[in-house]
């Protein structure tokens, strides 16, 4: 009798997993949503219900166990079994039209087709399933080796847990933060007075590396997928790893398309390029890879790059705006650099509303003033900057601006060696050269110290808790848990950050 209940309370369990798999799936990669929000979670809650009374039940591929309960200790670096070779770049079509020469050369007179993907601007990363269960995610790393982000991975809720297929499988893709999700997530971080992040990239690889995956699944990652190996099965194309990738229940990019010609791929070039400002994520242009398996072990590869796929970047993205003030920042080096503040101006789906002049010889050289219409570009990485300023657009209140002789900080003097175009503040304690110190002291560059942001930074030098940066290593877990936002916990996983 007792095996006969268990056995029905196991078939409930299998219908409400397939169930919440089938509906994850329409709603995050089909973008076809069955059910309204309120039903998918009277599912959840019903499996969780189950799941609590019958722990024996619970298996790792359960969609209640997504989200790990503990935060991790680390990421322990993998070897890739297969390289993830980055990919070489071109800039116009001369150059996309050099690579085709390359490609032809080898291939003397076959027919070449590629297939033309958008590259998404995110991080890279492999995903293995065994046994047709989600099993390990690995970022892409150096190439050769990379970190172990699988508990982070299986947050992302369109990257399906199982798949029909029961041979070892890996997969390649990108994981991105759509705009929307963006811009929440430095709302949230300017409401703590935390240092924001400079784009969605930054934000999807700072995201993917916290340590604990319950703050990770807060910050609605999405992941698309362009590779697929399967255990002893090789595809004959490019087209037809998209097409499996899908029909095992992956989110592929749709708009990737398949092309006879160069001239075919320019034109979807610059469709996309048009095209692009609609997306709800960053890309920065076009993949293209030569869709024949064969063809592409003829042509082989570099020790960086693939011979048969290129990159066909977008230029920068522009808009016009005004500039409403400027203001020098101090940095660690003490360096007085002048920052922009802008009339927020939408680009490409990014909120600007600041860009870096540089230096005073950067604001003379261009003649900006306060008050000026200016054409801002951005492009990737990199912090916005002002490319020119539209004079004919002059009312005449504009303002010049007087660079400073005195740190705006500590008001020391100013210096500028002869020949150099930045000044620095000469006082050796400046505050804003400690703080910026401890920040890049603290950062994913140096010593990698998780949750050591702004905010904080700025109340252990209030609160004279640290003068320098050694002081960080005499902290106590009561001086911390007394600062604002720092409880008992946050302290303690602090001090074993810094540690």
């Amino acid at each position: 009798m007792v095996s006969s209940h268990l056995t029905q309370i196991k078939k409930k369990i299998r219908k409400l997993r397939e169930d919440i798999t089938y509906h994850e799936k329409k709603y995050y990669v089909d973008n076809d949503p069955q059910i309204s929000d309120y039903e998918f979670d009277q599912l959840i809650k019903k499996l969780q219900s189950l799941e609590k009374k019958y722990p024996q039940l619970i298996t790792p591929e359960s969609p209640t166990q997504r989200v790990g309960e503990e935060p991790l200790e680390g990421f322990p670096s993998v070897t890739h079994r297969v390289p993830m070779l980055s990919l070489d770049n071109c800039y116009n079509s001369g150059e996309l039209r050099e690579f085709e020469s390359r490609v032809k050369k080898v291939l003397s007179d076959e027919d070449v087709k590629y297939v033309v993907e958008l590259k998404i601007d995110g991080l890279g990363v492999s995903v293995l399933y065994r046994n047709g269960n989600f099993y390990q995610a690995v970022t892409r790393g150096d190439g050769i080796r990379g970190d172990d982000i699988t508990s982070n991975v299986k947050t992302i809720k369109s990257l399906p847990l199982t798949i029909p297929e029961k041979k070892e499988v890996e997969v390649r893709g990108e994981i991105f933060l759509p705009f929307q999700s963006f811009e929440a997530i430095n709302r949230l971080k300017k409401q703590n007075k935390e240092t924001l992040f400079a784009n969605p990239r930054n934000a999807a690889a700072g995201s993917i590396r916290l340590l604990d995956p319950r703050e990770v699944a807060k910050r609605n990652l999405d992941i698309l997928l362009y590779t697929i190996f399967i255990e002893q099965k090789e595809l004959d194309s490019q087209w037809q790893n998209l097409k499996v990738l899908k029909k095992l229940g992956f989110k592929t990019n749709p708009f990737s398309r398949l092309c006879s010609s160069i001239e075919e791929v320019i034109s979807v070039y610059e469709r996309f390029r048009s095209e692009r400002e609609n997306l709800d994520y960053d890309v920065d242009g076009i993949v293209i890879k030569v869709n024949a398996t064969y063809q592409q072990k003829h042509l082989g590869k570099t020790s960086k790059f693939p011979r048969w796929a290129i990159s066909f970047k977008f230029p920068a993205r522009q808009g016009t705006t005004q500039v409403k003030n400027i203001r020098v920042q101090v940095g660690r080096t003490g360096a007085l650099t002048p920052v922009a503040e802008l009339k927020p101006v939408k680009i490409s789906g990014i909120t600007i509303s600041r860009a870096t002049l540089h230096n005073e010889e950067e604001i003379k050289r261009k003649d900006i003033r306060i008050g000026d219409t200016v054409l801002v570009e951005r492009s990737g990485d990199v912090i916005p900057k002002i490319v020119s300023v539209m004079k004919e657009k002059r009312t005449g209140k504009e303002k010049k601006f007087e660079f400073p002789s005195t740190c705006p900080v500590c008001h020391a003097a100013a210096f500028r060696p002869e020949g150099e175009a930045v000044s620095r503040c000469t006082n050796p304690s400046c505050p804003a050269k400690l703080k910026q110190s401890l920040l890049h002291f603290a950062s994913r560059r140096a010593m990698n110290i998780e949750g050591l942001g702004e905010s904080l930074v700025e109340q252990l030098l209030s609160s004279g808790l640290v003068k320098e940066i050694p002081d960080i290593y005499f902290l106590k877990p009561d001086e911390l848990s007394s600062l604002e936002r720092m409880g008992d916990k946050s302290s303690k996983n602090l001090l074993q950050e810094i540690i």
